[in-house]
């Protein structure tokens, strides 16, 4: 469990790192689409880390390999939850929102190398205001999954 709490940590970092320096300089579609994935897999080890702690306390056997598998399980799990706080709902949300970004190729990028990039996959627009609040739902749903385990612990 230490291990993928380390790993979203890392994750989240190299996310802020890419918000705040990288973007700042180099302004392209791939380092928004990177920004993305980093987002993608921060939540991924939170997820995998609360069902391995569910798993520790013997609610569950098992969990499965593949990351939606996983996501559809941990719904079940907070299922209760989830109808009280407002906020783990837009978390969940989120995640299917930017796996969708992920999966979809991106259909244009406007303003390139410009102030107000925006990052086009289908119907959905992502540009710089957006992709930090996106980097701060996230991180709102680590500091969440980590007072969920100690809460329960």
């Amino acid at each position: 469990m230490l291990e993928d709490i380390e790993s979203a940590r890392g994750e989240l970092q190299r996310a802020e790192h890419l918000i705040y320096v990288t973007l700042k300089y180099t302004r392209t579609g791939d380092v928004m689409k990177s920004i993305v994935e980093r987002l993608i897999d921060s939540m991924n080890y939170s997820i995998t880390d609360m069902l391995e702690f569910t798993k520790h306390k013997n609610k569950i056997k098992e969990f499965p390999a593949s990351d939606m598998a996983k996501f559809e399980l941990l719904k079940v799990i907070l299922k209760k939850i989830i109808l009280k706080d407002k906020n783990l709902k837009k978390y969940l949300d989120l995640y299917l929102l930017l796996k969708k970004v992920s999966k979809t190729p991106v259909t244009s990028v406007r303003e390139e190398y410009r102030k107000n990039l925006t990052l086009i996959a289908d119907d959905i627009e992502i540009d710089m205001s957006t992709i930090v609040e996106y980097y701060n739902d996230v991180k709102e749903f680590f500091i969440f999954s980590r007072t969920w385990i100690k809460e329960n612990n």
